[in-house]
């Protein structure tokens, strides 16, 4: 069992998906949560079900400035953090003949230049604490090419280039910098099509190695083993949380029943 007793972890867009199961689990190892959404109801809600003094922070990070200023305000209302998961970010369909200059600034506003201040103003912080470990969501539209999202992959491979050159820059002062990079995850995102589309949730479970989808536990785990000492030695490191779908062939096959998941 891991325990990140006496860590303070911060995580953004921990309202749902991916980013609550990863609060909850950091929570249940031991850490305190620090909260980040844009929205105040949600934000209670995972909270009153955290256990470790979890403080909540309201926050877009679309505008100009909002990384930096969410820096800002976990320093002054904390001191700052061991732990910080990246996870904020909006999802973006668009061919390219319906791309716009809008649409880039709004995915990389938030995306990439939020995650990238936001970070560089709580390394500090970090580094008096002896060192740290900051935990970039990406995804594996990084490490494949998808249809219709190519501004959205641009994001991500953005974010993984990144992960490899803060891991660099402040490898000598303690804090390993890793990603993860998730495949087809039962989230919300999703929620609505796999509903509603019939045969899209099997068509694309074939095509995963293990053939089920994701869970945000699953990505959940692989983040607190890499906030922990059990990943002490890891960093620079672009993880694919996806069944084997971005780089092992799938077989046909019937889904896997893993205990566990739904």
């Amino acid at each position: 069992m891991i325990d990140l007793t006496g860590k303070t972890a911060l995580v953004t867009g921990a309202t749902r998906g991916i980013g609550e199961a990863c609060a909850r689990a950091l929570d249940a190892a031991g850490a305190r949560v620090l909260l980040s959404g844009r929205t105040a109801s949600d934000l209670e809600r995972v909270a009153a079900e955290l256990e470790n003094a979890p403080l909540m922070l309201e926050a877009d990070l679309a505008p100009s400035r909002a990384g930096t200023a969410l820096a800002e305000r976990v320093l002054d209302e904390t001191g700052g953090v061991d732990i910080l998961v990246n996870n904020a970010g909006i999802p973006m369909r668009r061919t390219p003949d319906k791309l716009t200059e809008q649409d880039v600034d709004l995915v990389f506003s938030i995306n990439v230049r939020s995650l990238l201040m936001l970070t560089v103003g709580l390394g500090p912080s970090m580094v008096e604490r002896g060192g740290g470990s900051v935990i970039n969501i990406s995804s594996i539209a990084s490490l494949r090419g998808p249809l219709g999202r190519v501004a959205y992959a641009g994001t991500k491979g953005a974010v993984d280039a990144m992960t490899r050159a803060l891991a660099a820059d402040w490898g000598s002062q303690g804090i390993r910098v890793n990603a993860v990079c998730p495949g087809l995850i039962k989230t919300a995102i999703w929620e609505e099509s796999r509903r509603t589309v019939p045969g899209l949730s099997e068509q694309l479970e074939q095509q995963i190695a293990l053939k089920r989808w994701g869970e945000g536990s699953d990505c959940a785990d692989v983040v607190v083993f890499l906030a922990s000492d059990m990943a002490r030695y890891v960093t620079g490191e672009v993880i694919a949380v996806d069944g084997g779908m971005a780089r092992v062939s799938s077989a046909p096959g019937s889904a896997v029943k893993v205990p566990g998941t739904s």
